[in-house]
């Protein structure tokens, strides 16, 4: 089959998270036809996760690709740049303040960075309810889709943006995520001003850190008086089921927490015992450093989907770049297999880079000689 024109192609997304629709969003500003497809029943079906830091040099430059760039200034938190370390007793060691004006990585929260974008597509570019199986087809096309709901779709470019275990990768790479060892207990805190007050004065504005060698937590502020805080162990994959806990048990992972953290301080301890609701288990996963395939003229991936890395502050910009990328490539190229060739020649060695940089980062998280807040800022 000839690789066709972009502005003849039919391209199909999957996954409606802030890549795939960056993506679908910079294809609509140049005329290209898309089509989104994803799982959730809708765009308020899930919680979309806590707050990222859009930084100038990559996530920002594909908002303004988007044409969004001044509408996210103004639902930003430039406030959420201050970082904290904090020792084990709570007692901050090192404290970033950023300046007034400074823009280089504000604060969004991740379901109202995706509301931005989806607002920008036109109407009907999203298909919800509509999750993938498999691809199907020819590596030279035309692709066949396959839906969970045993709906199929012929595509010329399918565009894997769906996450960490994408069922697109399958048609480009047998890789797989693998545990990196470090497992993250995410807990909440709602109205936390009236709530959680010494909560709130110990996280501050933006983010705080603290480690012990062996563990670690990270507090995050979100939008809306949240605040996210995620307790990082070095453990094995199953430690609450294997420990003869149920993921729902509060009570009883918190009491194993507490035997974890027995050395810290009560006012830390506040972000174990004082959390509402249930606690969320999220065993951080990587793909293999490096993860390339062979060039396929009608598939390729963005984001988690083409490089799973440790959560240290690049996941989402990344996708963002990668979207833009991809999508100034289609608008660019005579062909869809030129363009998809383009872009991985700068998308794949970028991500090599920048995975290798961050190989067992997620251990940085336990350590006490944790980078300054200015060299790194971690953000699950």
């Amino acid at each position: 089959m000839t690789s066709p024109s972009p502005s003849e192609a039919r391209i199909s997304i999957i996954g409606a998270g802030p890549g795939g629709l960056t993506c679908a969003r910079i294809l609509q500003r140049h005329g290209l036809a898309v089509t989104v497809h994803d799982r959730d029943a809708g765009p308020d079906a899930r919680d979309q996760g806590g707050t990222l830091d859009l930084h100038a040099d990559n996530g920002q430059i594909a908002l303004r690709e988007a044409g969004l760039l001044d509408e996210f200034f103004e639902l930003a938190r430039p406030e959420g740049q201050e970082m904290r370390r904090l020792n084990t007793a709570g007692a901050i060691t090192s404290h970033q303040i950023p300046a007034p004006d400074e823009l280089f990585k504000p604060e969004i929260d991740r379901g109202r960075l995706r509301d931005l974008v989806l607002g920008s597509l036109h109407p009907g570019t999203v298909r919800w309810g509509h999750g993938l199986d498999h691809v199907g087809g020819p590596a030279h096309g035309p692709r066949l889709l396959h839906f969970t709901d045993g709906t199929t779709t012929e595509t010329d470019l399918v565009i894997g943006a769906d996450g960490a275990f994408s069922r697109v990768r399958r048609a480009l790479s047998p890789a797989v995520p693998r545990y990196t060892g470090i497992s993250f207990l995410e807990a909440w805190f709602s109205d936390v001003e009236a709530r959680h007050p010494d909560i709130a004065e110990l996280v501050g504005q933006g983010g705080a850190h603290a480690a012990d060698g062996e563990r670690g937590m990270f507090a995050q502020r979100n939008g809306d008086d949240h605040i996210r805080v995620y307790l990082v162990q070095r453990l094995p994959a199953d430690w609450i089921t294997a420990g003869g806990l149920a993921p729902q048990d509060t009570a009883g992972i918190r009491a194993r927490l507490l035997e974890h953290y027995a050395l810290w301080s009560p006012r830390m301890k506040q972000l174990i015992t004082d959390n509402d609701g249930p606690y969320v288990d999220r065993p951080i996963l990587a793909l293999p450093v490096p993860h390339t395939w062979g060039h396929a003229p009608t598939a390729t991936l963005l984001g988690d989907a083409a490089h799973l890395m440790p959560p240290l502050g690049v996941g989402v910009n990344l996708a963002m770049l990668d979207a833009s990328d991809l999508a100034l490539s289609l608008a660019n190229a005579a062909t869809v297999g030129d363009a998809v060739r383009a872009y991985e020649k700068t998308m794949l060695p970028r991500s090599a880079e920048t995975a290798r940089a961050l190989e067992g980062g997620a251990e940085h998280l336990l350590t006490t000689d944790f980078p300054d807040p200015g060299d790194d800022d971690p953000r699950p």
